[in-house]
């Protein structure tokens, strides 16, 4: 098997070393012996995204959104023909903002969104901000785990109709809402940085088991071949027992 994948403004949106999931990514495939090619995308370069199983794009502060949001929204036909062709889509703070309906700037500047959700996001008043660790409980496609990772957001995402999850410590999406990310079967999106995959490895087993379904339908999640993931584990629960004690 193999996996193609398509890093989307990999030079503007890494905030928080998001480039750590793709990192992961990449070594949870080849040590299952699956051929995973990352492609990387910025603004202007010509590209099909619907040939691709997975799209990532990552974190990055208003600078760097509209920066790139005009291109972004150039790509807005071409984003929903991939997802019309089942490629999944993971997407990490300010990613996870831009396909929604719009997002208010700390400067109140409106960015329009791409729209795909109905979702929307305000700035924090007086400049506040999500900020720290934080812990949450989500269901996979039936498959319940505790995710860990860390956020650091002014942006307040409201009118989220499918969550990835509750929060069990840390704020989430906002600040007294209790839920965190977007999660619809297709498209994964989250505040959780840290990066998110090195420290959830059953959140990239999921992403890499979804975006495999595209070109193997019949795949499931128990045909990935298991990884020692003791360390990853132990730390996991470290941090959670930190949590807890606060």
């Amino acid at each position: 098997m193999e996996l193609n994948v398509c890093w989307m403004y990999h030079d503007i949106m890494d905030l928080y070393g998001d480039k750590g999931n793709m990192m992961v990514l990449k070594k949870r495939c080849l040590d299952r012996g699956i051929q995973i090619k990352i492609d990387t995308l910025s603004i202007k370069d010509e590209c099909d995204l619907s040939t691709y199983d997975l799209l990532f794009l990552g974190g990055g502060a208003d600078k760097e959104q509209k920066m790139l949001i005009d291109d972004l929204l150039s790509r807005k036909e071409n984003i929903a023909k991939a997802m019309n062709e089942n490629t999944f889509i993971l997407l990490i703070c300010g990613g996870y903002q831009l396909f929604g309906q719009y997002y208010i700037s700390a400067d109140n500047e409106k960015i329009e969104g791409l729209k795909f959700f109905d979702y929307y996001t305000e700035t924090g008043s007086n400049g506040t901000r999500c900020i720290g660790n934080i812990a949450i409980e989500c269901d996979l496609d039936g498959n319940k785990i505790t995710a860990v990772g860390f956020e650091n957001h002014g942006g307040q995402t409201c009118n989220v109709k499918a969550p990835l999850g509750h929060v069990l410590h840390g704020y989430g999406n906002s600040f007294e809402g209790k839920q965190e990310g977007f999660y619809n079967g297709q498209v994964l999106a989250t505040y959780m940085h840290g990066p998110l995959l090195p420290k959830n490895p059953e959140i990239t087993d999921f992403v890499i088991y979804k975006a495999l379904k595209k070109r193997n339908p019949d795949i499931a999640l128990q045909d990935l071949a298991p990884l020692d993931d003791t360390l990853e584990h132990q730390a996991k629960d470290y941090m959670l027992k930190r949590l807890s004690s606060k």
